[in-house]
Order: structure tokens, then C-alpha cells, then sequence
């Protein structure tokens, strides 16, 4: 249990709760949660299903038969995968797809390559399987982008798994068609199995997405991870899903079983009308995000002493606040007690992630308005004053 770790953003969350429960107001920009509701069709999909149709039994280990078929016409569509319902395995959420993947193949001393910012789990779960997690640097200098040639410097003959995540969290970058080609590449050149982390990527605002599994090669050794929770505001129904090279799905499979047994029957009844029915929530969640991300970086921009890119997908900014002369933590905290604004700290996500905060805009413009004019405020009484405000205060 000393191998395995957490994710941040729940621990701030319940400090900002605590926070509020003294009377404070508190803006919360911590969760990567879409703040619209679920689609209405949707949900009514799942009621039926639950009400009228007696979804409320075991299903098949890998999902009901309908909703992998659903998938693989998703897939083609969006990704330009070309596969079959049996590689399709269907989880609560998609977490369950990154701890398998480590589970099925990292063996003790097994090293997996992973991005530095990036999702904690990944990096926690190589660790607590007994695998060594070796960081790729994600630097503001390359538009925090994996460094190709960095990666390939880092590949061992214990090299297992190159994990990477386009659109990504927690900076909102995207790799280039050139980047995803050149490491495919390296995965055929060094036999990687490789974990792409797709869940951003109808959250991807200029260009297509490519998806690495469709290059010569690479089907047979990709995993590619999505699922329901961010394209259309489905967190709390705990839908994900993988597209599984063949040799690989027997796994996956006995994994299910001896975990989970199965997903929920009637929020897959749901998530098969999300895919195959409007997408005009779906569109306007993502159009409502394009104009947050102006505001956002452009709020920040305008605040002496923060510098942020632009993000080219998902719905976090990553600021640079290392002109305060404070770690991140020491920043985030600050926000939080005397400004009232939740964000998380870039170490959250590793220890590349030092001197930048994670904000999530997924709130109404109103409150990043506000989020804004209060982070201005706060930091130029800590430039002025020095004084960080914490928990004690």
C-alpha cells in the first residue's frame, strides 16, 4: 500500500468543502468534471432501461453486445479505428483500463514511460504493481509536449509501456501527427505496448485527432482508453471503455471477473444513446469550452507575474506562477484560504509540474470571471507583502 498513491484534486476538493462549511466562498476550479448535466436523452435512455426494460442484472464481463457495436462505429468515426465488438471492453469509468493494462502486462522491474505532468494514476499504478515508472518531462518550452527524442533516450531493454495522453491533463497540450508517428515508431522498433489515453479527444479544438492504434503496426500494441465522463458530462455514471489488441482481450477479460464482474446494465443502456443518438449537447459543451478558454488564458495573461499558454484541448489552463518565488503548493494553498479559489498545484501531477497551477474551466463564466479578478488580487498583496496565507490562518 506505500507503493500506491492518490489523486489530488479529490484531497483539494473536500479542503475546499471544508472551507465552505465555515461560511467562506469558495470557486472551484480543481475537479477535471464538465459542469453541464448528462444530455437529456441520455438519462432518459438509462431510466427506461432501468424502469422499463430490466436492465438491472449481471451483464456479459466485457459489456452488453449493442453497446460494444456502438463503439466500434464511435471509434471508426471519430478515431478511424478499425475493430471488432470482441476488443472492445467496457468498465466503471476508464481507470479500470490504465490498472489492467499494468496488471496484464508490467512484470517486476518492468519500466513504463509516462508524461511528467500528467495523470497521477499512471505513475501510481506502474509503481504499485512493481513496475518502474520513468518520467517524460513535459516543458512549457515545447508547448508541453513529450520531447521524442527525450522519450527514446529513455527506453531500456526493461522498457514495457509507453503511456501518453492527447489531449492532455493537466495542461491542455496536444502531440503533433508527427509526434504520435515518430513514437509509433519507437514502440514497433523497441516492441512496446503502448497506452493511449484518448478520454480528451472530442475535447481536441484545432485539427483531428490521429489516433496511434490506426498506423502500420501499431494495432496489435495499442491499447486506446476512452470513455463517457468528459464529452458528454457523464463522471458520475462510471462508463469507460478500451479497444484491446486481441492477443491482450483474454486478460482484460479474467481482470473483470475477478474485480468488478461487470459494468452497470442500464448506464450502458445509457451510453449507447449517447453515442448513437444528438450529438448537439455534446458540440455545444464544447464550443461553450472554446470561449472559457479564451477568457481563461486571457485573464491570466493579464495578471502581473503569470504567463499561460494556450491549451489546444481539454479544459484545464497550466500557469506559470514561478515569478512569485514560492513552490506551487505553497501557491495553491494561497488561493485557496485567502482568495477563495480552488485550483491545484502542477506537483499534483508530478514533480515536472513545479512553478504552474492546474485551473479546470469547467464553470460558468461568471464564476472564472471572478476566479480571476480574486487570483489577481491575492497575488499581487503576496508580491507585495510576501505573506502567504494557509489552513492556520
Amino acid at each position: 500500500m506505500e507503493r500506491i498513491g492518490t489523486e489530488t484534486a479529490f484531497e483539494a476538493a473536500a479542503r475546499a468543502r471544508a472551507l465552505e462549511a465555515t461560511g467562506r466562498d469558495v470557486i472551484h476550479l480543481e475537479l477535471g468534471e464538465p459542469d453541464f448535466d448528462t444530455p437529456r436523452h441520455v438519462s432518459e435512455a438509462a431510466a427506461r432501461a432501468l424502469l422499463d426494460e430490466g436492465a438491472t442484472h449481471y451483464t456479459a464481463a466485457t459489456g452488453i453486445a449493442p453497446l460494444r457495436e456502438a463503439i466500434v462505429a464511435d471509434v471508426k468515426r471519430w478515431k478511424g479505428i478499425d475493430t471488432t465488438p470482441d476488443q472492445v471492453v467496457v468498465t466503471p469509468g476508464a481507470k479500470p483500463i490504465m490498472f489492467y493494462a499494468m496488471l496484464a502486462l508490467v512484470d517486476d522491474g518492468d519500466e513504463v514511460i509516462y508524461p511528467n505532468p500528467g495523470f497521477p494514476i499512471y505513475e501510481s499504478m506502474a509503481r504499485y504493481v512493481g513496475g518502474t515508472p520513468v518520467a517524460a518531462p513535459l516543458r512549457e518550452s515545447n508547448d508541453f509536449r513529450m520531447d521524442v527524442e527525450e522519450v527514446a533516450s529513455l527506453i531500456t531493454p526493461r522498457t514495457r509501456m509507453l503511456v501518453f495522453n492527447s489531449p492532455h491533463n493537466p495542461t491542455g497540450s496536444i502531440l503533433t501527427d508527427e509526434d504520435i508517428r515518430r513514437l509509433a515508431e519507437l514502440a514497433v522498433e523497441h516492441d512496446l505496448v503502448v497506452l493511449a489515453d484518448e478520454i480528451y479527444g472530442r475535447l481536441q479544438y484545432e485539427g483531428s485527432l490521429l489516433s496511434i492504434g490506426t498506423l502500420p503496426g501499431m494495432a496489435e500494441r495499442t491499447i486506446t482508453l476512452d470513455g463517457f465522463s468528459k464529452t458528454f458530462a457523464m463522471t458520475g455514471w462510471r462508463m469507460g471503455y478500451g479497444v484491446i489488441p486481441e492477443w491482450l482481450v483474454p486478460s482484460f477479460s479474467r481482470l473483470v471477473i475477478n474485480s468488478v464482474s461487470c459494468t452497470n446494465a442500464f448506464a450502458q443502456a445509457g451510453a449507447i444513446q449517447a453515442l448513437t443518438g444528438p450529438q448537439d449537447d455534446a458540440d455545444a459543451m464544447r464550443d461553450e469550452f472554446r470561449a472559457r478558454r479564451q477568457l481563461m488564458v486571457e485573464g491570466l495573461n493579464a495578471i502581473p507575474g503569470v504567463s499561460c499558454v494556450m491549451p489546444h484541448g481539454a479544459f484545464y489552463t497550466f500557469p506559470s506562477v514561478s515569478s512569485f518565488g514560492r513552490t506551487s503548493s505553497e501557491i495553491a494553498d494561497h488561493l485557496l484560504y485567502d482568495a477563495g479559489v480552488c485550483g491545484l498545484s502542477g506537483t499534483a501531477f508530478g514533480k515536472h509540474g513545479e512553478g504552474h497551477l492546474r485551473f479546470s474551466y469547467a464553470n460558468s463564466r461568471e464564476n472564472l470571471s471572478a476566479a480571476l479578478q480574486r487570483v489577481g488580487e491575492s497575488l499581487a498583496k503576496l508580491a507585495s507583502t510576501g505573506e502567504l496565507v494557509g489552513a492556520g490562518s
